[in-house]
């Protein structure tokens, strides 16, 4: 069951959106016109997923915890960047059958984020065809931190026992709960590391390196990838 699983492709696949800067470099722009030429192969890779594949969850990596260190006026457009996205696509998001979510620390967002943000969820929450989930202001180890606290406190208040402290209710408190791990990951630009992306959920996932620039990452990168996943024998420890 499992191999036929893998063979008809991925149910959640996590992309490493890495590359902008570079893009624009190699092009003589500034870093900025790389963000948005990335913005732009985000919603290719939307589209096409949604409309050409059996994944029913994608999660792109936007803006790490440690993308908060970067100058403060590339940090000040990509806010608003985010922001006009979550405004101007939200009604082709709902006609797409996209149910949005956002991982990470919201609340550390600017305000024109997080309003926007809330809102695209909230026209979007019907969306049946495709789940897209934004990872902003996210890291895997803040995020695990974030869960243990929260079970914490719930036995502090004699909610739970540390008996019942399982990696189901740890699941639970992630940012990502309710959404299947993934079972693709994908980082773009030749870099081979994961930088702190779904530490806890990335335990079994097939990992793909590509050395496209994510401006560039289109179709046919992509199907490259679902391949090299089809190809994959994924024994979950069974052998």
């Amino acid at each position: 069951m499992l191999d036929d699983l893998a063979k008809s492709g991925p149910r959640h696949i996590a992309v490493i959106m890495d590359g902008n800067g570079r893009w624009a470099r190699g092009r003589g722009l500034p870093r900025i016109a790389g963000h948005r030429a990335g913005a732009r192969a985000a919603e290719r890779l939307i589209r096409y997923v949604g409309e050409h594949q059996s994944a029913s969850y994608v999660t792109l990596f936007a803006f790490s915890t440690e993308n908060w260190r970067r100058p403060p006026e590339e940090i000040a457009f990509l806010m608003d960047l985010f922001a006009e996205y979550f405004r101007d696509k939200c009604d082709e998001m709902v006609e797409q059958g996209v149910c949005l979510r956002v991982a990470g620390q919201l609340d550390r967002l600017p305000r024109s984020v997080q309003d926007a943000a809330r809102h695209a969820m909230e026209q979007t929450q019907a969306g049946q065809r495709i789940v897209v989930n934004i990872a902003l202001s996210y890291g895997g180890r803040e995020e695990i931190l974030h869960a243990v606290k929260r079970l914490s406190r719930r036995v502090e208040r004699g909610e739970m026992s540390a008996e019942q402290l399982t990696e189901e209710a740890l699941a639970g408190e992630l940012y990502t709960a309710g959404i299947p791990d993934p079972d693709l990951i994908i980082r773009t630009s030749g870099e081979m590391r994961l930088s702190n992306f779904l530490l806890w959920q990335a335990a079994y996932a097939e990992l793909y390196f590509s050395e496209t620039l994510w401006p560039d990452f289109g179709p046919d990168d992509l199907e490259q990838a679902l391949d090299a996943f089809r190809r994959r024998d994924r024994r979950f420890g069974r052998q």
